[in-house]
């Protein structure tokens, strides 16, 4: 009998020390994901030809701006959020193209999701119907995009919708895809999309203030998007990229490039320096990254 009961007094030590060790790396993740310094961290993923960028607020809001094609962002996600954090605030879909969305569908099975913001364009392509009942099936908020929405992030960042502006239901996917600005202090962000140039002229002709401090390239450096008269109004520090190894689209393309050179723009892709990170303290932008690539040869078929 004795031996029965020291058994079990050991047992419950150890169960016991288990639990409060349990409590204490969960009260110190807490903390630690509390004291961002007032840090606002903007990263492009690494998801080969498509776009999925991150955000999280100095406080902690976490916003996944598109999905990427495939499985991509899944492992791209765990290298940016801890492993006990399975929550992520909203989700934007800036248009129904695959390269956008696709990585959203594995993502919600493990990460929990409070609403998620759409441009309003149709999709008749499966994969989009099977992301739009994983949304439904999960009673996740949907929201769509109007010009003038503000979402605040938290500790004084927040995001704009600038487009679109009306009902964007019968336009083609890029043409209606969702633009944004991200603005942290004296620091902002264009988020393009896959936005082309005929809404970056419309944009332009509504006037206000459209510099910002980085320039997230439309549509991949498509020689779509990226005008001379679009990058002029921006007047942006840095322009970055999100571009696959080999693409068969050949983006970036030339003639993109050669706009941002001509306004001495300096240019990150993906497809070069892989993950992008970028840190804000609302008084500039600093680069995570240390490996700026020099060329961005072998990002082009």
């Amino acid at each position: 009998m004795h031996k029965i009961f020291s058994h079990t007094r050991n047992y419950l030590r150890w169960y016991i020390l288990l639990s409060l060790l349990t409590l204490n790396i969960v009260l110190w993740s807490a903390v630690f994901r509390e004291d961002r310094q007032g840090i606002l961290t903007f990263a492009v993923l690494n998801v080969g030809q498509g776009d999925a960028l991150f955000i999280e607020s100095p406080t902690g809001t976490q916003v996944l701006i598109d999905g990427g094609p495939g499985n991509s962002l899944m492992k791209e996600i765990s290298k940016i959020m801890p492993w006990y954090d399975r929550h992520i605030d909203m989700l934007v879909v800036t248009n129904p193209d695959k390269d956008h969305y696709e990585g959203f569908i594995p993502l919600m099975n493990k990460y929990s999701i409070d609403v998620v913001l759409e441009s309003g364009t149709q999709s008749k392509v499966e994969t989009y119907a099977v992301l739009e009942k994983e949304i439904a099936g999960k009673k996740i908020s949907r929201v769509l995009a109007q010009r003038g929405q503000i979402i605040d992030l938290g500790g004084g960042a927040y995001l704009q919708i600038l487009f679109p502006d009306r009902d964007v239901s019968l336009l083609s996917s890029n043409d209606g895809s969702i633009v944004m600005k991200l603005v942290y202090g004296n620091t902002s962000i264009a988020l393009q999309g896959d936005s082309t140039a005929r809404i970056e002229h419309y944009l332009v002709g509504l006037g206000g203030d459209l510099k910002r401090s980085i320039l997230k390239v439309g549509h991949h450096g498509s020689r779509t998007s990226t005008t001379e008269e679009y990058v002029k109004a921006v007047a942006p520090k840095w322009a970055v990229i999100s571009s696959g190894i080999n693409n068969n689209y050949g983006h970036p393309h030339k003639e993109v490039l050669d706009t941002l050179n001509k306004f001495e723009v300096p240019i990150l892709d993906t497809c070069a320096m892989g993950r992008i990170i970028l840190h804000s303290d609302g008084k500039e932008f600093t680069l995570e990254n240390k490996n700026i690539a020099e060329t961005l040869v072998g990002c082009r078929k």
